[in-house]
């Protein structure tokens, strides 16, 4: 078959959806918007921003695109989905009110609550002076989230009161992030993972687990970002926590999602807990995780093309299958992310990376000028190897990532540490 693609946004989980496609006989054309200069190697990119949604419809129309995938949170929440299926595309991803359990953290607890979904204990708040007043009752560390999307960056845990008025007033007087509510949730403890689900209404996919690092340097310390590397799968996470997950956490909410009549297609992805109560909730996403996608497709043995046209048409979804090789990644961020950094540092090492076949290089913030690689994001690369188990590609992935030279990124070296 000789099916054209297009791919939504620019990022390391783009790419990665990208090469999985790219291994797809069903496709023979991969499109992306805007995409980068490592997705360029596999796709055609295309000069749009991934939350214009009009012209993204027009170059669908215009080029005959057989199917869309989306990456991005934010052309999700922009309604992406609602405007390609009212002009007659098909595309992959959920509608805007099904994203509203990644773009409003106040709806998913609210949906937790109501459907009996283990999390956090939390409290909503609009009002500074009675969010302050909550938070002094309370317990320290407490975790604040700001309820809309933030690019990952609205959720702080403060050690203190100082912090949590601090935080509080960025929030809801200064409007940091946006004007909105601030949910206000109990500390838990324990290992955290990612747990992704192609979903269609009420049936439920599980994909192999992964874990994320969010903390900025070694040792998880310094502040948080979109995440420094991943691995799958997670041994830390017995089977019966997986199954205990799906049966009462992921099929529940697919299911609670279509009784609020906003039934979810797409990629349901659980930021889950292992907690000493139990496996509980830390937040939903509306699609792909990044960076566990990066970790989570190259170990795909099924045609991912006809995984998302099960979901789109409401067809008979075909076997997934897994491999049994464990991946692991390293991201390479920009010296000062995820506050302030530059950009336009050359990149460089790449053939000498990828001297090891089990090597693979994401490109999450590059970009090319005058036929060289420059860095222009926070995150930079994700470079992941494949093993027979998680020590074998630690150390693969390491080496790798030691041969990319660029003088203004940085990366964590213990990806993986948990486990190892």
């Amino acid at each position: 078959m000789n099916k054209k693609v297009l791919v939504v946004g620019g990022g390391g989980r783009e790419h990665a959806i990208v090469d999985a496609l790219s291994r797809s006989s069903r496709v023979s054309k991969i499109y992306c918007a805007p995409g980068n200069a490592g997705i360029a190697r596999q796709a055609e990119c295309v000069p749009i921003k991934d939350n214009d949604v009009e012209a993204l419809v027009a170059f669908a129309r215009k080029e005959g695109i057989d199917l869309t995938v989306v990456g991005p949170e934010v052309s999700l929440a922009a309604g992406i989905a609602d405007a390609f299926q009212a002009a007659g595309l098909r595309i992959f991803g959920p509608s805007r009110a099904a994203a509203t359990i990644e773009s409003s953290k106040d709806f998913a607890k609210a949906l937790m609550a109501k459907y009996n979904v283990p999390t956090a204990a939390y409290k909503t708040f609009s009002d500074y002076a009675e969010a302050l007043a909550y938070v002094k009752a309370g317990k320290f560390p407490v975790v604040l989230k700001y309820d809309g999307l933030a690019a990952g960056k609205g959720v702080v845990i403060p050690e203190n009161l100082q912090d949590a008025e601090a935080t509080l007033k960025d929030m809801l007087l200064d409007d940091k992030f946006g004007h909105g509510k601030v949910v206000v949730e109990e500390f838990l403890t324990g290992p955290e993972f990612s747990f992704m689900c192609f979903v269609n209404g009420k049936e439920v996919y599980p994909m192999t687990l992964s874990q994320d690092h969010k903390r900025a340097f070694e040792g998880d310390k310094g502040p948080n970002t979109g995440g420094m590397g991943a691995y799958s799968p997670v041994p830390i996470i017995p089977a019966e926590d997986e199954e205990f997950a799906l049966e009462n956490i992921m099929k529940p909410v697919a299911a609670a999602m279509v009784a609020e009549g906003c039934p979810f297609k797409g990629v349901l992805y659980g930021g889950l807990m292992k907690t000493p109560d139990g496996v509980k909730v830390i937040e939903f996403n509306c699609r792909f995780g990044d960076p566990e996608t990066e970790v989570v497709l190259p170990r795909l043995q099924s045609d991912i093309y006809d995984i998302f046209s099960a979901i789109v048409d409401d067809t008979p979804m075909p076997e997934i299958k897994w491999q049994k090789e464990a991946t692991l990644g390293f991201v390479l961020a920009s010296k000062g992310y995820p506050q302030s950094y530059e950009k336009g540092f050359e990149i460089k090492g790449f053939e000498n990376a990828l001297s090891d076949p089990s090597v693979r290089i994401y490109h999450m913030g590059t970009s090319e000028r005058d036929g060289r690689i420059v860095t222009s994001g926070g995150r930079v690369l994700m470079v992941l190897a494949s093993g027979a188990d998680l020590k074998e590609a630690q150390a693969k992935a390491l080496v790798a990532a030691d041969k990319i030279e660029c003088e203004n990124l940085f990366k964590r070296r213990d990806i993986g540490w948990r486990v190892l």
